[in-house]
């Protein structure tokens, strides 16, 4: 008997040599760890191919976010504002304007001094008192000058007796009076100094800014569209 061998083992399980046995794990489970991670990147290479595909056929260019246009998106377009029907020409001198000058205001007593005053400053006084239902206490300005077309020009020389008032024109009325209804905001008259600078910008009105006119732009190619559109 080997002095390898243990005390009391014999026949089959002798063993025999001049070393002990090495005891080795079994390699099974090694090989198929690194199957797992193979197939594993295998399969993620797969999916990631298809995605390109997908991407290259859908029409994307790699950049989700450049081709996500917003639908609809609101653009301004200048719209051309309207033309009178004839030019301006110069303003009248306040000899050749006729006024109605109404109070349009809770404050006793307005329209006629504020009469006394422009007739005082060469302007025809036809009549004054109280603004009609529809205009009073509802001209929140110093004072709305309201004429049509043919008193347009008149209306704007009224005007510049009064800082802050506006000029709306009736297409109904066909005489060149000249209604200046006094509103809430109304103080004094202009100074002769004022209503002269004003009087040379009535005269040259700034060109009217363009009006911004809301657009649809297509939806982007490939993107989705809402319902209905």
């Amino acid at each position: 008997m080997s002095m390898l061998t243990p005390s009391g083992m014999g026949g089959k399980y002798r063993v025999t040599g001049n070393a002990y046995p090495r005891m080795r794990r079994p390699r099974r489970r090694g090989r198929i760890l690194a199957a797992v991670v193979a197939s594993v990147v295998v399969l993620s290479l797969f999916g990631w191919g298809a995605l390109q595909l997908v991407d290259v056929f859908g029409g994307g260019d790699g950049d989700t976010k450049a081709n996500a246009a917003p639908l609809d998106k609101p653009s301004c377009r200048p719209v051309p504002a309207p033309t009178r029907a004839r030019p301006l020409g110069p303003l009248p001198q306040p000899t050749g304007v006729t006024l109605n000058v109404l109070n349009a205001t809770s404050r006793g007593g307005l329209a006629k001094t504020t009469a006394d005053a422009l007739a005082g400053r060469g302007f025809k006084v036809a009549r004054f008192g109280n603004a009609p239902d529809g205009y009073d206490q509802k001209v929140t300005q110093s004072a709305l000058l309201v004429a049509g077309p043919a008193g347009e020009a008149a209306a704007r020389e009224a005007g510049t007796q009064v800082a802050g008032s506006t000029v709306r024109i009736d297409p109904h009325r066909k005489d060149k009076t000249v209604d200046l209804l006094i509103g809430n905001a109304f103080a004094t008259l202009a100074t002769p100094a004022q209503a002269a600078a004003a009087r040379v910008v009535a005269a040259n009105p700034p060109p009217p800014k363009p009006v911004c006119a809301p657009v649809t732009t297509p939806a982007a190619k490939g993107g989705a569209r809402r319902p209905g559109a």
